[in-house]
Parts: structure tokens; sequence; C-alpha cells
């Protein structure tokens, strides 16, 4: 009977016509579900079945009558529906199951890397090395994401903005790294990796990557606890937890993370300073802690209006200090000689503050159940920064005699961001398959830095106000965009439009400037696949974006770290300009290769200046001519058995910077490639026990004058479900061949100088976690106003 039906339905489609237009399935607040299974069946029979997009699904059949449909998915209860077709639409209210989720844990179901149109999504609660950790480790774990020593992240070698739950996080550097060391990667779901981001996000950065934490489920209270212990030459911690209560219309949640870190910190640098009168030989030994405590933390409510209406508030916090002592041994030899000419013992500490809040209004309205809405946010962000350095530096010649000249400074600093912001989205769908986004956007940032300077002799410091300066950056951004996605038979498109128009003016008291900059530009973004058949598709894309300086950059202040070396910013930095395109094909919906083009006018970069004469060597800030790059990326999972599964992805590139610097010109050209497999075990499913090996490598490239020495990673973990699938005892090894450290070498003209770092990253983390209540899932998106401001703060 079953054979007979199946084989009426595909011999006969002109005996009659049944469609269902739209169906549409929601949890209990009216949130559209991804991901839900439909079958529908006829006769005892599947005739059908669909995945959920948006919450939405459709069928169309050859026959009309009784029809029954069938959804599954984990996390839910079984839901069937009875139907009698054709008819128009149709919604379905799915209800959270909390005993199939005491059971069944969700990340075992979802793959550990999974690709779409516009963003690769990194599952990190399925990596075991990835998780336990903090989310700075996890970071560096996700596929074609490099992090660096000193804060600095890549995606697919383009500078990326950091996002929590589509909200910016307002850090850079050193400081970003020390937010994200404070957050457990247990509280943490997905990570989206987005190399060409859409026209809704900011113009703002070469990628974009968007951290989403977790949020239980359920009604009630639901908590998620972790902690985890590091071990690496000094030990560190990150205890944390995440909770939710959902109560009828009402929902409330937040988080806590805290940090304690030291982390042991090397360095050994060179300076050779060659002039016609003088051969001279700098080699600077330095040894030092990075050690630091951290509060993270988060709280936040949804009040549902009404089934189409919901409000919300957000506050998000960071509260850390630091401290960094140095010992640095400076060896000086002149002209060849055999033995040293002096010898400079630096002691040089540093400590500070960081304070940073912001605090989100949310409104959104469904106008219709097609999914037109509105949503509306407002921000305040409030961010300060205290620092305290101190350097002392004696000198001894070679015979072992004092030097006369001694060096003892005090540098206190203080940095006050204020950022304002507000933006309107609307959305709408039409014509089934087309969807229409739309928005404004206004911000206005305001920077206030201040910095002495002291000598600090035996009778009391003694403020010099000639290096000493007050400098404040105002910078207002006024943006509109607009974006559509759609389906026309075999094609996806998804085009957008974003302009901004920006406005600057930096202010230097000791150098008597003031520095305006105001432009309007418009930045593109298109994305097309072309669907061969089921397995085969070609994807192309194309967009454009802006780098704008952090605000640390632009800070012309000096910060010295021996009587010979300091750094300073440049008020005069501008932004640079990124145009990016892409041609790739995908085969199954798993396996990709992308051929790709980028090309960065006017990119700024840190660069090292050095007066062979005054033995002087400073780092600043300037804008370089070009950087361009062209290279493929590919991406192919292997699965050579049920309890192994391979992701892999390779990257190489052909890279070109070239410049005016310094009375002279380079043309720099280099071959690289990024490597990463990742292999997961599942070493016995019935008492959840999985392993776990990592492993990346990247060759050696250039950053303008800076020629960047390979870098490899190998990382091992496991874990082990306990007390009946609701705790996870996680081990893992990372960088286990100390491998992961940081080499730089500048030979250009008379600059010939460079280092070599290293950051402790070799380390053993065991870490547990526990969930009381329901299973954790992603959080509610909601991308506030202050997008592209809080990155670019420290």
């Amino acid at each position: 009977m079953k054979k007979l039906t199946l084989l009426l339905f595909f011999c006969f489609p002109l005996i009659a016509f049944a469609q269902l237009r739209k169906g549409l399935v929601t949890d209990k607040t009216g949130e559209p579900i991804d991901g839900i299974t439909i079958a529908l069946r006829h006769a005892d029979s599947t005739v059908a079945i669909q995945i959920s997009k948006n919450g939405l699904f459709s069928f169309q059949l050859p026959f009309k009558g009784n029809y029954v449909l069938m959804l599954k998915a984990v996390g839910y209860k079984d839901l069937s529906k009875a139907l009698n077709l054709p008819m128009d639409s149709v919604t379905i209210m799915m209800i959270s199951d909390d005993k199939t989720l005491d059971q069944v844990t969700v990340s075992a179901s979802k793959p550990l890397i999974v690709r779409k149109i516009d963003r690769v999504i990194f599952n990190v609660e399925n990596s075991i090395v990835a998780s336990g950790a903090t989310v700075w480790d996890a970071l560096g774990r996700a596929p074609g994401v490099q992090t660096r020593f000193d804060g600095g992240v890549t995606a697919n070698n383009k500078g990326a903005v950091i996002y929590m739950d589509d909200k910016p996080i307002r850090l850079s550097g050193e400081d970003l790294a020390a937010y994200l060391r404070s957050l457990p990667s247990d509280n943490i779901a997905k990570i989206e990796i987005m190399v060409n981001p859409t026209a809704k996000y900011d113009a703002q950065g070469g990628a974009v990557i968007n951290i989403i934490s977790k949020k239980p489920k359920g009604d009630g209270f639901n908590v998620v606890l972790s902690a985890g212990y590091t071990q690496s030459t000094y030990s560190s911690y990150n205890p944390g937890m995440v909770f939710n209560y959902r109560k009828d219309k009402l929902n409330v949640y937040g988080s806590y993370g805290y940090s304690r870190r030291k982390k042991d910190h090397t360095e050994n640098e060179y300076v050779i300073f060659d002039s016609p009168e003088n051969y001279s030989d700098w080699r600077n030994d330095k040894s030092g802690i990075r050690s630091g405590n951290a509060n993270s933390y988060k709280i936040g409510a949804d009040y549902n209006l009404s089934s189409k209406q919901v409000i919300g508030i957000l506050v998000n916090g960071y509260n850390g200090n630091n401290n960094r002592p140095n010992q640095v041994l400076t060896t000086i030899v002149n002209n060849h000689k055999p033995l040293p000419d002096s010898i400079l013992h630096t002691q040089n500490v540093s400590n500070g503050n960081v304070y940073q809040y912001s605090f989100n209004l949310n409104y959104k309205i469904k106008l219709d159940t097609n999914g037109r809405n509105i949503n509306v946010d407002v921000d305040y962000v409030p961010y300060q920064n205290k620092n305290r350095q101190q350097v002392d530096t004696y000198g001894i010649s070679g015979n072992g005699n004092p030097l006369p000249d001694q060096y003892h400074i005090f540098t206190p600093s203080d940095q006050h961001i204020d950022i304002y912001s507000g933006k309107i989205d609307y959305t709408d769908k039409f014509w089934k398959k087309w969807t229409f986004e739309s928005g404004l956007k206004y911000s206005s940032i305001r920077t206030r830095n201040s910095f002495d300077f002291y000598n600090n002799p035996a009778t009391g410091p003694e403020l010099v106000s000639s290096r000493s300066d007050r400098f404040e950056y105002a910078e207002n951004i006024s943006a509109i965009y607009a974006s559509i996605t759609g389906d026309v038979g075999k094609w996806s498109f998804e085009g957008g439009l974003r302009s901004e128009y920006t406005r600057t003016n930096g202010k230097s008291t000791v150098l008597n400037t003031n520095n305006h900059n105001n432009y309007f530009k418009l930045f593109p973004t298109l994305f097309v696949v072309y669907k061969i058949n089921k397995d085969n598709e070609i994807n192309l894309t194309y967009n454009s974006r802006i780098s704008r300086p952090e605000y640390w950059r632009l800070n012309p202040f000096k910060s010295y770290t021996s009587p010979y070396t300091y750094l300073e910013g440049n008020p005069a930095l501008q932004p640079a300009f990124i145009y990016n395109g892409e041609l790739g094909y995908t085969y199954k919906q798993q396996y990709n290769i992308s051929f790709y083009l980028r090309r960065v006018v006017d990119y700024f970069s840190n660069i090292t200046v050095q007066d062979n004469s005054s033995k002087l060597f400073y780092d600043t800030q300037r804008n370089l001519d070009l950087s361009q790059e062209i290279g493929f990326s590919a991406s192919f999972p292997i699965k050579p058995a049920t309890w192994w599964e391979i992701n892999n992805y390779a990257q190489g590139s052909y890279r070109q910077e070239k410049s005016g610097y310094l009375q002279a010109r380079y043309d720099y050209h280099v071959w690289g490639i990024y490597l990463s497999s990742n292999h997961a075990f599942t070493l016995n499913k019935a008492q959840g026990l999985k392993a776990e090996i990592s492993a990346w490598y990247s060759s050696p490239t250039i950053q303008g004058i800076y020629k960047l020495a390979k870098l490899y990673d190998v990382s091992a973990g496991m874990s082990k479900s306990l007390l009946k699938g609701k705790g996870t005892l996680r081990l893992a090894v990372n960088d286990i061949f100390y491998s992961n450290a940081y080499r730089i070498d500048v030979n250009y003209e008379n600059q010939r100088n460079g280092f070599y770092e290293k950051s402790d990253t070799r380390s053993a983390t065991l870490s547990f976690s526990y969930r009381l209540g329901g299973n954790p899932t992603a959080a509610r998106k909601r991308t506030s106003a202050s997008e592209e401001e809080k990155k670019r703060t420290q």
C-alpha cells in the first residue's frame, strides 16, 4: 500500500494540486525557530521533509487531502499536527522539553564547523580544546582566526572587530585579551566568523567575529556553573556562571566571570645603530611577569509587552587591573669590540586599572506574521583607563664603573571615553523568499586623555611640562544602509549598500595641533550563489570596508620603556579602505574552495624609527601606501569513521606591500600559507568520553617593513560527561611544543632591529562545568547601536 501511494504521488502530478503556502514554527515567546525537522506524512508514508529557515517552511504536493505534520528537534517535544490541504498558512508553537534536555547534550547534534553564505560558525561547545579554558583561548581555535600576544586578532589575514552577542566589545590590544580571558569559554555557544560582513554591520574593520554566549532555556531558574585551572609557568584560574529566569512575559538573564592570571613573559630585542661615525649593537634581554585580576558581568531583562512587542535592557561591565614588572638588561657593544662598552639595568614597572560599562535599551515590534519588524537601540558606553609607569635605569661601563647619568621617571596617564549612539532597523519580507532590511545610525564619541611626565629624583618628582600633554579627540558618524536577500530559481542573492559620513577632530596641547577630517564613503556588499544542483554551487562575493584607527593609535603621548626607547601615537593618522572580491565553489554544503583578491589602500601600521646618531629608538604609527593579496582558502571535513571527525582548513596567498618610507621606498612580495586540522574522537559514546587534537601552522609573512617568522601550535584534550550528562570534566594541553612565539625582524635602509617574544602559551587546563535546570542555548541576538566604536577604545 505504501509503495502504491508513493507511485501515485510521483506519476500523476496533474490529477490535483495541494499546497501549504506558508508555515511558521515558533517557541512559546513567538520567536521563529531555525533547524526544526518537518516531515509531511500521508497514508502512513513520508512524502516530503524540510528544515525550517527563519522558522518558515512550505510544501507543494500533487494531491489534496488529509496530511500530518511531524516536527522534531533536540530540546523540544515532538509534535504532530493534522492538516487538510490545500491551505494558506499555519503557525505551530513548539514546547521545550526539559526532560529530554537533561539526557541529551545539544552540542552532540551539531557539527563543529558550519559554513553559510556570509559566515563560518565554530561551535565552541563541541570543541574540547576550545571549551573549558577562556574565550580568548577559544578564539584562537576558530578556523582561520589568529590571536597575537599583543591582543591583535585577524581572520583570514584581515584585521577583525570583535562582537559579543552582536554587540561590539569596546576594547583593543592587551585590554581586549585581558577581558576575553576573564570569560570562561564554557559560557560560549559558538563563534561566527564573517570575513566579508553584510551591509547591516558597521563598515569598520576588515572582518567581524561575533561571539555568541549561552543562555539557559526553559521556564524557571536555570544556571550553568564552570571553573577552570590553568598551569603554565605560574597558575591561573577562571570561575564563571551564566543564569536565566523565565516566567510568563519576563525573562531575566546574566553572567559573571572572574579571572586571576599570572604569566611569564620574555623578550630578546636587538637594535643595530650603523652610521659613518659609529657602529653600535644594542641587545635588550627582557624578563617579566604579566599578572592581573578581571571581573566581567552582564545582566539583562526582556519583557513581552504583547505577543508582538518586546522591550529589553542590558548592562555589561568589566573592571580589571594589571601589573607588569620588567627587568631589562641592555648590553652595548661599539665598533665590533669583543667586550661590551656599557651595560644598562632598567626596572620598568607598569600597572593600571580599566573600567568599562555598556548600557543598552532595546525595543522590537513585529508588524505582522510575515517577518516585518522594527528594532530600536539606544546605547551609552563610558570607559576609563588609568595607568602608572615607573622607569629606573642604572648603568655601568665596560670596566665596571658606574655611569654618571641615571634615569628615573614617573608617567601617570588617564583616558576617558564616552560613546553615545542610537539606531533603528527595519525588516520586511515579501514574495515569500525575499527579505529587505534598512536602518539608520548615529554615534558620537569623545575621548579625553591626560599624560604627565615627572623626573623622579631623590628630592621628589618634578613635572616636566614640555613632555606632558592633554589630547582630546571627537568623532561623529552618521550612517544609513539598505540590503535585500532572496532566491530566484537556482540563484540566491544578498546585496546591500551602506553610506557613512564621518567628522573627526583631534587636539594636542603640547604639539599645538588641531587635526580635522571630514569624509563621506559608500560601502557596497554583494553575495551571489548559483546552485548547479543539490550538491554543487558557485558563489561570488564583493564588498568594501573601512578601517578606522583605534583611539590609542591617535594619541601622541610618548610612553618611555627606557631612556632611549619609547612608543607614541599619531593624531594625523587617516583611515584605510579595504576592497574584497571572492569566487568560490561548494560541494554538498561541506567542502569549499574560494579564490580571493584583497586590496588595502592607505593602511596604517606601527613602524619603528631608529636614529643611528643619537641612538634613539621608538615605535610610532603611520599610513602606508598599499597592501594587496591574492590567494585561496579551502575547507574539507572528513569522517573516516562514525567516532572520528576531521575538520581541515587551508589558506594560501601571494602578498605584496609597498610604500614610501624614510626617504626611500620598499616593495615586498611573499608567498604564505596557513593550515589547520582538528580531529575529534568519540571514545565511548555511552560514557560521554571524547578526545580532540588540533594543530595549525602559519608560514613567514610581512606587515609593512616587518618580517614575521613562522608559527605553529599543537594542542590536545579529553572530556568526560558526568552526573547524568549535566556535568562535563575537561583536560586540555595547549601549545605542546611551545612554538607559538613571535619573531619579527626589520632590515630596511638604515633600520636594523627585531625581537623574539614568548608569552607563556604552553599550558595545561583542567575545567569543570555543571548545568542546573534547562539546557543552554544561544542568547537572543541584539545588535546594539555602539557597534563600531567600542572595539577601538582602550
